[in-house]
C-alpha cells in the first residue's frame, strides 16, 4: 500500500537549486542603485517568503520604499531573463519525480516565487512530470498561508487526507501545518537538518532516493509515516 496518493512540493531548495541565480539577480538590482552586494549565504537566509521580502531583506535598513520598489522591479525583470543560467535540479530529483509518477502519485509544486517564474521553471526542468505548478499571484496569499496548497489539491482533484507536503524550510513546516497536511522536511536545500529540527521538523529526509522509498511505500511501516496530529 502506498502511503500517499498526492505529494505537494516546495520548489526552491527542494526540487531546484536556484540560489546562485537568485543571488545574481539580487546583486544586479542592488548594483543598479549603487547599493552594497549580498553574499550567497546572506541570500540563502533571505529566501523563502517571496521575492518582495527577499529584496526587502537585501536592501540596507532604512532604504526608502520607492527605491526598494525599483530594486524589486529590476530584480523581477532580470530574474525572468536569467533564472535558468545556473539553476538545476538537485541530484536525484528527476529520478524521484519519475518514480512517483510511475507509482501513480499526483504531484504539484507550490512556491512563493512569482507565478510566471514557477510555471516557467517547472516546464523547463520537469516537463510533464509535474502537472500543477502554482506561485505567487495577486489575490492569493503567500505561504505559510494554505491558499496555494489548497488550490493545488483542488486542481489535482486530490483529498487532503491523502496528501503530504515536502519542503526545505521553516516556511514549509508552517505551510504544511496551516494546510492540515503532514510535512516531510528535506535537508539538501537552503536549510540544514539542525535548523529544521529547531523549527519543529516532524521528519527529515536526507536524499531524494530516501524520499522516493518512503513515498512509494518501500519504507511503509506506520512509524515512518508522519501524522498531522503530531505537528
Amino acid at each position: 500500500m502506498i502511503p500517499y496518493s498526492t505529494v505537494i512540493f516546495d520548489l526552491d531548495g527542494t526540487l531546484l537549486d536556484t540560489l546562485q541565480d537568485l543571488a545574481d539577480s539580487t546583486n544586479y538590482a542592488l548594483a543598479l542603485h549603487k547599493l552594497p552586494a549580498r553574499s550567497l549565504d546572506e541570500v540563502r537566509r533571505f529566501v523563502g517568503n517571496g521575492v518582495g521580502l527577499l529584496i526587502h531583506r537585501a536592501v540596507p535598513e532604512g532604504t526608502p520604499e520607492e527605491l526598494e520598489a525599483r530594486c524589486l522591479a529590476d530584480f523581477r525583470a532580470h530574474y525572468l531573463l536569467n533564472m535558468e543560467n545556473r539553476t538545476a535540479p538537485y541530484a536525484g530529483v528527476l529520478e524521484l519525480l519519475d518514480g512517483l509518477n510511475q507509482a501513480g502519485i499526483k504531484l504539484a509544486v507550490v512556491s512563493n516565487k512569482f507565478d510566471g517564474a514557477v510555471k516557467g521553471l517547472c516546464q523547463t526542468y520537469f516537463g510533464d512530470r509535474v502537472k500543477v505548478a502554482i506561485g505567487e499571484s495577486q489575490g492569493v496569499a503567500r505561504k505559510p498561508a494554505p491558499d496555494t496548497v489548497l488550490r493545488a489539491l483542488k486542481e489535482l482533484g486530490a483529498q487532503p487526507e491523502e496528501a503530504v507536503y515536502v519542503g526545505d524550510s521553516e516556511v514549509d513546516i508552517q505551510t504544511a501545518r496551516n494546510s492540515g497536511l503532514p510535512c516531510l522536511s528535506v535537508s539538501w536545500g537552503f536549510r540544514d537538518a539542525q535548523f529544521l529540527t529547531e523549527q519543529g521538523a516532524q521528519q527529515i529526509i536526507s536524499t531524494p532516493a530516501e524520499l522516493l522509498a518512503l513515498l512509494t511505500g518501500e519504507q511503509n511501516d506506520e512509524s515512518s509515516r508522519p501524522h498531522q496530529g503530531d505537528l
